[in-house]
């Protein structure tokens, strides 16, 4: 099967959408292996290319939080794509806030030269879809009024970094290496707030403003030509926009066409580029799909995706204790127990976004949208817990009682037919159940 060429592939959906045909794709923003290979088994019965994306905290050249560097974060994925028999000449790699965030609290030119670095190393990988954020102040950056940076500095570092993309495809396609084979199509903007989330609850997400929106791109267009860059432009797919969407620890900020109607009504003037939505997370079905008919083609899901493995995994320890408790003797994994203790022992992950009393930070530890324990899956203790609690599972029938009680829509689907009562396979559908939504609204 040959390769998903990004920049006929992104062409084609600019072409869609203008047309009025209102095709888009989701993005998996996720290092979680069960994620994925949900969505690769998604993306197979949907016939689809499958966008993956790692952020620039997520996965860089100095392993980011993961510990993986772009290459590394490729080979896991195909070694996921291995294990599920999905193709992966269908993968499309892409690279989400590239950019000197990490790195901020250093000299602007340490900073720039270590994001450039970043998206070399992506680009060799075979990260094809590259979105560049310049947005954030480094130390000694002069700031307005507000905290924030000129527009056309953003917009030359920007630049910047869509050159150090284009030498290092340039390069890699004349060598054997592992670069792409298709050249890196860019997403330029961002939104507010920063990666991670909103920190508190707000009554509403405010809309990118329209003059912001131009002039994002118009300084860009402009960084681009002054650094030679032309045909690199031509390559910008698509604009990272605040539609009015995101989520707190127990609310989501769902989307309204007409408070966005400025912003979708200029955006179609542009009629070769599409919108991307970041945080599109936990937006009902219906809400998705008028994003995709409003032009924001482009759908980011992540926390959503490792949140619904959370919520199948608590359940199912529930019904381990159904089944195994009642002795008194048995061993059960604990997996709750397990999974606070190292949130407890190592908050660096959670302790700047979760706030309040005692209560408040169980309830969210274990329970919040952002879904900040999402870091924690790979931690000895709790990869154990899990290991242990499906291993505990697998030794037995579970009553179809049971799963009524704790997973009742996966009780349906076992009904018809459609779902064993596997644990792996119950964890999967999880996963599933929310990309039939996404995957629904870009059809």
């Amino acid at each position: 099967m040959t390769s998903i060429n990004s920049h006929d592939f992104f062409r084609g959906l600019i072409d869609s959408q203008k047309r009025g045909e209102f095709r888009g794709i989701y993005s998996i923003c996720s290092a979680h292996p069960r994620v994925i290979g949900a969505a690769m088994i998604q993306a197979r019965a949907d016939d689809l290319p499958l966008l993956i994306e790692s952020t620039v905290n997520q996965v860089n050249q100095f392993g980011g939080y993961t510990g993986m560097t772009p290459l590394g974060f490729r080979d896991f994925v195909f070694s996921v794509a291995d294990r599920i028999g999905f193709s992966k000449e269908r993968i499309i790699f892409g690279g989400d806030h590239l950019g000197p965030y990490p790195w901020r609290s250093e000299p602007a030119e340490a900073a720039m030269q270590k994001a450039s670095d970043l998206i070399d190393d992506c680009v060799r990988a075979g990260y094809s879809k590259i979105h560049l954020d310049a947005s954030m102040p480094l130390s000694g950056d002069p700031k307005d009024k507000f905290g924030g940076l000129d527009p056309l500095l953003v917009a030359r570092r920007e630049a910047e970094m869509a050159a150090a993309a284009e030498r290092a495809f340039k390069e890699s396609s004349h060598s054997s290496g592992t670069g792409s084979a298709s050249q890196p199509v860019y997403v330029i903007g961002t939104d507010v707030p920063p990666p991670g989330g909103i920190q508190a609850e707000e009554e509403t997400v405010p809309v990118t403003r329209v003059e912001d929106f131009e002039e994002t791109i118009a300084t860009c267009s402009q960084a681009f030509a002054d650094a030679g860059l032309q045909d690199a432009w031509k390559r910008v797919v698509a604009v990272v926009v605040q539609p009015g969407i995101e989520f707190g620890d127990h609310a989501v900020y769902e989307y309204d066409r007409i408070q966005a109607e400025g912003l979708i009504t200029a955006a179609r003037q542009h009629y070769d580029l599409i919108l991307e939505g970041h945080s599109t997370d936990y937006q009902r079905p219906e809400l998705l799909r008028q994003l995709v008919e409003d032009g924001v083609a482009v759908l980011k899901v992540g926390p959503a995706l490792t949140f619904a493995v959370r919520e199948c995994l608590f359940a199912l320890e529930c019904i381990e204790k159904e089944i195994f408790g009642w002795t008194y003797k048995a061993r059960l994994s604990q997996l709750g127990t397990f999974l606070d203790k190292a949130m407890r022992d190592n908050p660096v992950h959670w302790q700047s976004y979760y706030s309040g009393g005692p209560q408040d930070l169980y309830l969210a530890l274990k329970y919040s949208l952002s879904d900040r324990s999402r870091y924690y899956w790979q931690v000895p203790m709790v990869k154990d817990a899990v290991a242990f609690l499906i291993k505990n599972l697998k030794q037995t029938e579970i009553p179809l009682t049971l799963i009524s009680q704790y997973l009742p829509r996966h009780y349906l689907e076992i009904r018809k037919g459609r779902l064993t009562a596997d644990p792996e396979d119950l964890i999967r559908a999880s996963v599933r159940f929310v990309l039939e939504d996404y995957s629904s609204a870009v059809h």
